[in-house]
């Protein structure tokens, strides 16, 4: 196996996600909050960053794909579990692990905004990929921007491992 070259560090991430959770602070104010984590990939990021912040905060998750065992998008979204209380009137900011391409992103924003009618729809990532993107998909709130390199660690996986390293790294 290659060597696994680190991107981002342990103490960068903290960092950035602290600042990440004073935007959003700033934005919503005491606002309470439905924070809507995309699995599996987001759990890392999402958890920590709610430690952050300072309104009522309700945590929902749900599961969708598009990369199956591939370093690249599939291009199709599969929807694995979509389960989500009713939202309508309610502050709600999706939490991505990365945006690569929009396409899961695009689907997940659809959805809720034309089932869910929220009072506000605004998306974090940890991860901006804006080099791979199909659409026109923007994060309100983001950790990093990288070029095209296929990452792990952090809650990003390759086949399902490499979720639990503490950083951000690549395969050369």
């Amino acid at each position: 196996m290659k060597e696994l070259k680190t991107l981002i560090s342990e103490e960068e991430l903290t960092k950035r996600i602290k600042e990440v959770a004073e935007e959003i602070n700033n934005f919503y104010g005491d606002e309470k909050l439905t924070v809507i984590c995309v699995l599996k990939g987001a759990i890392m990021f999402c958890s920590h960053l709610i430690k952050y912040l300072k309104m009522p905060v309700e945590l929902e998750c749900v599961r969708l794909s598009s990369y199956g065992t591939s370093t690249k998008s599939s291009g199709k979204v599969k929807a694995l579990d979509l389960t989500l209380p009713q939202l309508e009137g309610k502050n709600v900011l999706v939490v991505e692990d990365i945006i690569d391409t929009g396409l899961t992103l695009k689907f997940l924003k659809d959805y809720i905004e034309s089932t869910l009618n929220p009072k506000t729809l605004k998306i974090a990532t940890l991860i901006d990929k804006k080099i791979s993107r199909l659409n026109d998909m923007q994060p309100d709130f983001y950790g990093f921007d990288i070029d095209d390199k296929f990452i792990v660690g952090f809650g990003l996986d390759y086949e399902e491992i490499y979720r639990n390293i503490p950083y951000i790294g690549y395969f050369e």
